[in-house]
């Protein structure tokens, strides 16, 4: 028998977003990303990202705390002799620069969650700062792209 739970008056409600509300929309030739949540105040943005096999991103500085998950595939940071797998977590500490590759040779596309606090500062060959991402920059991407594919404006937590 099935309970039927009502919510709590002054509780807040917890919130669901099944895959198929949030659009996967193309960031980068063989990248697709979702928004899963952001805070543009806090700085947070919570993104699932799917990487085909043999795309690099750009060399990128944090500026605040990466939490990463792997969901399928795997990839690396060319800087780190590590590889993440599906079912490997990683943690990034604030400072940290690194370039995301995901081999070539995988056979599957690499699924990987973040939350990311701060911003990506994309760097030139020279180390200097190319380019920035936050939560705000995200945000706007995002809806633009999924406007653009038709998706309307999709229920962002936090948006």
């Amino acid at each position: 028998m099935a309970t039927k739970f009502a919510p709590i008056p002054g509780i807040p409600a917890a919130l669901h977003r099944a895959e198929k509300d949030l659009p996967f929309v193309v960031y980068q030739e063989g990248v697709d990303f979702q928004l899963l949540q952001v805070d543009v105040e806090a700085g947070l943005w919570v993104i699932r990202t799917r990487f085909q096999p043999g795309v690099t991103i750009q060399r990128h500085k944090h500026t605040g705390e990466v939490f990463a998950f792997t969901l399928k595939g795997s990839w690396k940071y060319f800087e780190y002799p590590e590889v993440n797998t599906a079912g490997s977590y990683l943690y990034e500490p604030a400072g940290s620069i690194h370039t995301l590759h995901v081999p070539a040779t995988n056979t599957e596309v690499t699924d990987v969650w973040f939350a990311i606090r701060g911003a990506n500062l994309n760097l030139d060959e020279e180390g200097k700062v190319e380019s920035v991402l936050d939560a705000g920059a995200v945000l706007e991407i995002y809806l633009g792209l999924c406007e653009a594919g038709g998706h309307g404006r999709p229920n962002v937590i936090g948006a």
